[in-house]
C-alpha cells in the first residue's frame, strides 16, 4: 500500500496562484495509478471559508472512499470556538481523517491541538520554516502526532530542514513529510538520524508529480521494510488504518469523547 499524505483537492476563491485557485486531479490521478499510489490524503486548497471548500473535499472522498482519505483545514483565527464542529463533520456523513493548517493563515491554536487529541487525529502542519515552537507543541499534546510538510520548509530552507530534523529526533510524536524537498541529501540526513519511522510519502499534488516525488523515496536506498515504512505504513499507523488500507476503528471514535475539545 502506497499512500500519498499530502495532496491538495477543491476550488478556492482567490486568484493569488493555484494554490488558493484550484487543484484539478485528472492528471494527478493518472500520474499516481502509474506510479503504484493506492491511496491519497486530500487536502483543501487555500479558502477565505474552509467550512466550504473541506464539504468539496469530504465529497470526493465520500464517492471515493477507497481511494481518498479527506483532512480538513481549519484556520485557528478565523475558526476560532468551531474547530471540533468542522473536524466532526466536514459534509453529512463525512468527519476529518486528519486536520490540515497552515502557518500563512496563522499559527497552530491549542483549540486545535485539543480537539485533535480528543478525535485522536493526526495534525498535519506546514510551518513554513518556523520550526522552533514544534519543542514546545510537542511537550504539551504528547499524544498527538504532527506531520510536518516538507520537512519544515517548502522554500527550500535547509537551516529548517536541519533545525526539524532535530525535533524529529527529540520527540516522538513529530513526523515529517518528503513532498517538495529539492535538498535530496538532507532527506537522506534525516533518515540517518531521525529514522524511517519519522519520514513519509508526500508529493504535494497536484502541483508536483507525484510519480517524481515517489522516486525520490525509492533513491534513498532503504532496506524493503523501510521504504515500506516510508511510503505507506508510517502515515496508515497514523491514520489508523489497517494493512489492508480500510479503517477497523478509530482510537477514539468520533462517537466517544463526548467531552469537548475547548480544554487548554
Amino acid at each position: 500500500m502506497i499512500i500519498d499524505a499530502h495532496c491538495h483537492a477543491g476550488r478556492g476563491d482567490g486568484l493569488r496562484g493555484p494554490w488558493d485557485t484550484s487543484a484539478p486531479l485528472d492528471a494527478y490521478l493518472r500520474r499516481a495509478e502509474a506510479a503504484g499510489i493506492t491511496r491519497t490524503v486530500l487536502i483543501p486548497v487555500f479558502h477565505s471559508d474552509y467550512r466550504m471548500v473541506n464539504r468539496q473535499v469530504a465529497g470526493l472522498a465520500s464517492r471515493h472512499p477507497l481511494r481518498f482519505l479527506p483532512a480538513a483545514a481549519v484556520h485557528a483565527v478565523r475558526d476560532r470556538g468551531r474547530v471540533e464542529k468542522m473536524l466532526r463533520t466536514m459534509a453529512p456523513g463525512v468527519h476529518a481523517r486528519a486536520v490540515k493548517v497552515h502557518r500563512h493563515d496563522a499559527r497552530i491554536s491549542r483549540e486545535i491541538c485539543a480537539v485533535a487529541r480528543v478525535l485522536g487525529l493526526p495534525v498535519i502542519y506546514d510551518v513554513m520554516g518556523e520550526v522552533a515552537p514544534l519543542d514546545l507543541i510537542a511537550r504539551e499534546y504528547p499524544t498527538v502526532s504532527f506531520i510536518v510538510p516538507h520537512l519544515g520548509s517548502f522554500g527550500d530552507d535547509w537551516r529548517a530542514h536541519l533545525a526539524l530534523i532535530d525535533v524529529l529526533v527529540r520527540h516522538r510524536n513529530v513526523f515529517a513529510d518528503t513532498s517538495g524537498v529539492r535538498r535530496f541529501d538532507v532527506l537522506l540526513e534525516a533518515v540517518r538520524r531521525a529514522g524511517a519511522r519519522k519520514l513519509i510519502f508526500g508529493s504535494d499534488g497536484p502541483w508536483l508529480h507525484p510519480g517524481l516525488e515517489l522516486t525520490k523515496v525509492r533513491l534513498l536506498g532503504l532496506a524493503p521494510e523501510d521504504e515500506r515504512a516510508v511510503l505507506g505504513d508510517n502515515m496508515g499507523r497514523l491514520l489508523g488504518l489497517s494493512p489492508s488500507g480500510s479503517r477497523p476503528g478509530v482510537r477514539r471514535t468520533m462517537e466517544d469523547g463526548r467531552r469537548t475539545a475547548t480544554e487548554a
